[in-house]
């Protein structure tokens, strides 16, 4: 799998100086026709193994070239392990691509604070989250035609797993802002919107109140910022921008923002365009990509009752595949499942509808072909 790895110029680049590199290589790697790519999965938690099973029927009746090196790892079915995520990291690092649903993390603190889902990031310098929130043609919503995309930085902030008890009764949480990391994220939004044509970039921030954390990561925004005189730049509070979601979401273009805001920001999105079901997500470091639903929900409740929406996880399917250059199978699967969506007549019941998630995903694959 020589042709994912990108060319030796890439190899020796500097990551803290190559977002722009990094952007471009992860979306367009060298593609071999006649090759079978072979994906890293990982079903996670939840209804993750009934959306993977959909991927994987799809899949196997577009006849798309990607063999899959399937892993468990579940910390709530005592499937984890320091050599489970040492075998998820070799295939990962062999393969460069994923795709994975929701790893649940227990509330319960035993021992260790950061979570597989975390460490799993940190591991591979998942630094950027990218989650595009579109609305589906054929699908109603309050806020119909949207377009935005939320870019997340997801390695430090308020996810950094330093927690201690310093006197009985008092718990104090580190959260980690840092230069290298804050510029990072922000040149990679700036670079997803030149080469995405996008025309604003809106930082989101609470450096009203965290004046030197927040500060340093809005400086550094600003800073990108001014290496870009075409993309528009503006920055809002995080609590004014969940307002102006609700009441004005066209008001927005690319948003960039530390860790938990994106947390937050990309459920309410989803919750715009028709829930968590419907809105797929990616994550990018130097050199992997993992592809996963846009709102990281296991949805335990639906375990074994064949009701989940799969659009979310065939949505980061296909963008998967056009990730390998497969823009072909790409566009098979993703305008099969609007196309399902559009014609209102096999809907899951979050979208309003009765069919089970296979019904779905049948109907997906019967329109392959159309």
């Amino acid at each position: 799998m020589e042709s994912l790895g990108g060319p030796k110029w890439w190899q020796q680049a500097s990551r803290s100086v190559s977002i722009s590199a990094s952007l471009s290589r992860v979306e367009s790697p060298p593609a071999r026709a006649d090759a079978t790519f072979k994906v890293t999965m990982l079903p996670g938690d939840g209804v993750g193994p009934e959306l993977m099973t959909a991927v994987k029927d799809v899949f196997k009746a577009g006849d798309v070239p990607v063999e899959f090196d399937e892993f468990h790892l579940s910390e709530v079915q005592n499937m984890a392990s320091e050599d489970k995520l040492e075998e998820l990291l070799s295939s990962m690092k062999n393969n460069k691509v994923a795709i994975k649903g929701k790893i649940h993390t227990p509330m319960e603190f035993k021992g260790e604070l950061a979570s597989y889902e975390m460490r799993l990031r940190r591991k591979l310098d998942l630094f950027a989250n990218v989650v595009h929130v579109n609305s589906l043609p054929g699908y109603s919503t309050r806020h119909n035609n949207l377009d935005l995309v939320i870019i997340r930085e997801q390695t430090e902030g308020e996810y950094s797993s330093l927690e201690h008890e310093s006197v009985p009764g008092v718990i104090e949480c580190l959260k980690i802002i840092t230069r290298a990391k804050s510029r990072r994220i922000a040149k990679f939004a700036f670079d997803y919107a030149t080469k995405k044509g996008r025309n604003k970039v809106t930082a989101v921030h609470k450096a009203n109140i965290m004046k030197l954390g927040d500060g340093l990561f809005l400086q550094c925004c600003a800073e990108v910022a001014q290496l870009y005189p075409k993309i528009k730049y503006e920055n809002i509070i995080i609590d004014n921008c969940c307002m102006q979601l609700v009441q004005n979401p066209y008001q927005f273009d690319v948003l960039v923002m530390p860790n938990l805001y994106g947390n937050i920001i990309d459920n309410l999105a989803a919750g715009l365009v028709g829930g968590a079901g419907v809105v797929p997500g990616e994550s990018y470091s130097a050199e992997y990509a993992v592809f996963e639903t846009g709102a990281r929900h296991p949805f335990a409740q639906a375990v074994g009752r064949n009701i989940a929406n799969p659009t979310a996880m065939l949505l980061s399917a296909a963008n998967m595949l056009r990730h390998l250059n497969l823009e072909y199978h790409s566009h098979m699967v993703s305008d099969a499942v609007k196309r399902v969506i559009k014609q209102g007549k096999v809907r899951t019941g979050d979208l309003g509808g009765y069919a089970t998630s296979d019904e779905f995903t049948q109907a997906v694959i019967a329109n392959l072909a159309v």
